[in-house]
């Protein structure tokens, strides 16, 4: 298992009030989506499964480390917040379900991630250093998401049936990822173009069809950058913030 990687640290709480909101959003998708994949520990298919994740997951959360260490202090904002106080995307804090659900999950953000990072390194301003060296990382998170989606959707019947299905019910968190965050200088209506253009192909390929429910508007999912979450991330951020709010003050 890779160690978590050595990321340049960026700004420290000082960070401007706009760097701040982009910090916790891009901190909070990290930190909740280590954690979601932390969950297939134990549980994954097969063992190379468990390395793979494992380290996919302790990728973003030296991702998280540093963004959350960039608008405060990492284990406050980790531990101590509330539901409503977190700005990650509804996407990533979406059960697991099984392993289609994961699959298509990550292939949904790592793809956009990976543009994310890749226009944030060209840049000059605070979050390069990260995007920089993370960039890498998410190419790999994003090819192993492709060759599982390719497997698994040209498989087996029930294989392709449950990756069709993760495709339809998680189409509609996608569209928040393009939604401008305060803070980030990004094309977002490019990003959100050659996403289309990047996952619809890997379907193709992968014998699944492209959903069909809307990805914006008013029957699409998109509040998280907003505090307003699923149901579900109640009970992940309860078995998360529970041994650090239970031994309060406690250092390890």
């Amino acid at each position: 298992m890779t160690p978590a990687p050595e990321i340049p640290a960026a700004e420290t709480p000082s960070t401007p009030a706009t760097g701040r909101t982009a910090a916790l959003a891009l901190g909070d998708d990290a930190l909740v989506l280590s954690h979601r994949l932390g969950e297939w520990a134990g549980h994954a298919p097969v063992l190379e499964e468990e390395v793979a994740l494992a380290n996919i997951a302790l990728d973003l959360l030296g991702q998280a480390r540093v963004l959350l260490s960039m608008a405060g202090d990492e284990d406050e904002l980790a531990y101590l917040r509330e539901e409503r106080d977190f700005r990650n995307l509804q996407l990533v804090e979406r059960p697991n379900g099984d392993f289609a659900h994961t699959i298509v999950r990550q292939l949904y953000f790592s793809t956009y991630q990976h543009l994310l990072y890749a226009q944030l390194a060209t840049g000059d301003g605070p979050f390069a250093p990260l995007a920089a060296k993370a960039v890498k990382e998410v190419a790999y998170h994003r090819d192993h998401a492709e060759q599982w989606t390719l497997r698994l959707g040209d498989g087996t019947d029930l294989s392709h049936e449950r990756m069709q299905r993760a495709c339809e019910e998680l189409w509609r968190y996608t569209g928040e990822m393009f939604q401008p965050v305060e803070g980030l200088d990004a094309d977002w209506a490019g990003m959100e173009a050659a996403w289309l253009e990047s996952v619809v192909a890997i379907l193709d390929r992968a014998t699944l069809t492209v959903p069909e429910g809307p990805r914006t508007g008013a029957w699409a999912a998109g509040a998280g950058r907003q505090g307003l979450h699923t149901e579900p991330f109640g009970r992940m951020l309860a078995e998360m913030q529970h041994l650090h709010r239970s031994h309060p003050g406690a250092s390890w």
